[in-house]
């Protein structure tokens, strides 16, 4: 369990997976009020950690059950919008982006919670390729809605969190306020993270690759390489930052290898993985190492949210508004 900043505003905790948003919202001084994840494996892990096990289904949630809150925040599915979800939607001849019945129509359920609710902010948080999705089309369709339909201040910006963690990740965030804001992101400080300083000093022959996963990834690299593309395993640098984590990374370890001399290289293990997610050293991984890798390639970095989750009740807190040109009218 988390201890709490002196608590100040309630929020929500949506698609919450295994609750880096909460972590970040209550280090900032926010008391959870309700969460909702449908994926069980992601339940136990936030249970684990919270003491509570989230709703379920979102889409089964009538809006008005939902306890008033003072902020939404929400890292609404991202699969149906991400350059490799949509590459293999494609191949599997399977829709994408709003087309997905079952993962992109998600963010129309946190439009008619803040439609029923009103929260005084929202954060909601996606993939880089959310803003170029459908030639922009997507992304259109999200602002107008919140900004039109619903009337929200809202404010924009791809972060790439290797400023913080030894991993180059660029995510969106998306902020709204229910009157305007005089809000800005803030600046992350660079703390120059290097992959070494989070690895284990002790890890399991487990995580070493087969020898048969070993030839199979060099085999592809090999054939990605005649073929023209860059596609294949990734040796990371020590003394950098790793390639980004992602939910795969669970069936051979391909993008974030690393190197172990003579040896076969490894995989990074669940807890590195956390590491290189920003969560606390503390934070319970209860499921199996496969589930582990999914929950982390799911994540959200904490300290980028933290930083993020500032500003926003800053600007709360403070009433922190900004004139309009009906103001001047």
């Amino acid at each position: 369990m988390y201890k709490m900043a002196k608590e100040s505003f309630t929020f929500i905790d949506l698609f919450a997976g295994i609750g880096g948003m909460r972590i970040a919202f209550e280090k900032s001084g926010g008391r959870c009020v309700f969460s909702s994840e449908w994926n069980k494996f992601s339940q136990q892990t936030y249970e684990a950690n919270f003491g509570d096990v989230p709703d379920g289904d979102i889409t089964k949630i009538k809006a008005k059950d939902i306890p008033n809150h003072d902020i939404l925040v929400g890292g609404f599915p991202c699969q149906p919008f991400s350059i490799a979800g949509v590459s293999s939607k494609k191949a599997l001849g399977r829709k994408h982006g709003f087309e997905d019945e079952t993962q992109g129509t998600l963010f129309f359920d946190i439009v008619r919670i803040i439609r029923e609710k009103k929260p005084r902010a929202f954060l909601l948080e996606n993939v880089k390729n959310l803003k170029s999705h459908d030639k922009g089309n997507t992304f259109r369709v999200i602002m107008k809605k919140l900004r039109e339909d619903l009337g929200y201040d809202v404010h924009y910006k791809i972060v790439d969190a290797s400023s913080v963690v030894p991993q180059h990740r660029e995510r969106i965030f998306i902020v709204g306020f229910r009157k305007p804001m005089d809000f800005e992101f803030p600046k992350l400080a660079d703390k120059r993270p290097k992959l070494k300083d989070v690895l284990e000093k002790k890890v399991d022959g487990k995580y070493t690759l087969t020898d048969g996963t070993w030839k199979a990834l060099q085999r592809h690299k090999e054939n990605a390489r005649k073929k023209g593309n860059g596609f294949g395993y990734s040796m990371a640098d020590m003394d950098s930052i790793a390639k980004t984590l992602s939910a795969r990374y669970y069936k051979d370890g391909a993008e974030i290898l690393i190197p172990q001399g003579k040896k076969n290289p490894r995989r990074l293990t669940p807890r590195e993985c956390a590491r290189i997610m920003g969560f606390p050293e503390k934070f319970k991984i209860p499921v199996s190492d496969s589930q582990a890798y999914r929950q982390f390639g799911n994540a959200v970095v904490v300290p980028v949210v933290k930083e993020i989750a500032k500003s926003i009740t800053y600007a709360v807190k403070n009433n922190k508004t900004r004139k309009t040109i009906a103001d001047y009218a």
